[in-house]
């Protein structure tokens, strides 16, 4: 079973000392949830690389990505990283952020694949992914949710949408309506957590409540600000 869980957000120029900083929060956060063995980090060539999940380290790679790619000023500078836990899963964090596009979406995702029974404490990793980024929306999903609300929900695959668990930021969630049945709702970080119970229909149909009320509206293109 892979868990995905995911943050969203538009231009917001930051440098890598800033950048650096969400990272570390993110994986301070994530190593404290799931313990387990030290971070490499892929590269687009060659074997991975271990990777301390401390500022210095982490800075030093940001600068590396920003050397190698030379629209990074202006798409945004990435990183991903991997690890095994220590209950038999494997994780992948990638992130893009720091840049200012006008059509790309900055963002931080994070993969978890776990044995069969094993229980992820998702409320507290999205509000980690959420703390450390401050994004316009976000969500705990995986494949199953992700192929019902592309092929029943008729949402594309660059739409805003929602997982079991969404957060929206604090306009969108002010257009929550207020019938979401069993849904139900928590206020985190100036927005709102959304929590759908059921599979993946459930989610569908909550996600076209929240579509027709404006709720997953995409920002305007060309974006010029970080959250709806």
């Amino acid at each position: 079973m892979r868990t995905i869980v995911r943050g969203f957000w538009g231009p917001r120029p930051e440098s890598l000392d800033e950048v650096a900083d969400r990272w570390l929060a993110t994986l301070t956060a994530i190593d404290e949830l799931l313990p387990g063995a030290g971070w490499q980090h892929v590269h687009a060539s060659g074997p991975p690389t271990a990777l301390p999940p401390e500022r210095a380290p982490l800075l030093g790679a940001l600068r590396a990505a920003e050397a190698a790619e030379g629209w990074s000023d202006v798409i945004g500078t990435g990183l991903r990283l991997i690890r095994t836990t220590t209950a038999g899963g494997e994780i992948e964090v990638s992130g893009l952020a720091g840049g200012a596009p006008e059509y790309l979406l900055q963002s931080l995702v994070i993969g978890i694949t776990s044995p069969d029974g094993v229980a992820l404490p998702e409320a507290r990793l999205l509000a980690a992914v959420v703390l450390a980024w401050e994004p316009d929306f976000g969500d705990v999903t995986d494949d199953d949710i992700l192929d019902a609300l592309e092929d029943d929900g008729g949402f594309a695959v660059d739409d805003p949408a929602i997982g079991r668990l969404a957060y929206l930021s604090a306009r969108r969630g002010a257009r929550l309506p207020d019938d979401l049945g069993a849904a139900r709702r928590e206020a985190l970080v100036g927005g709102v957590v959304v929590a759908t119970s059921g599979g993946p229909d459930a989610v569908v149909r909550v996600a076209g409540l929240l579509r027709d009320a404006g709720v997953l509206q995409p920002l305007p293109r060309p974006m010029d600000r970080a959250l709806w």
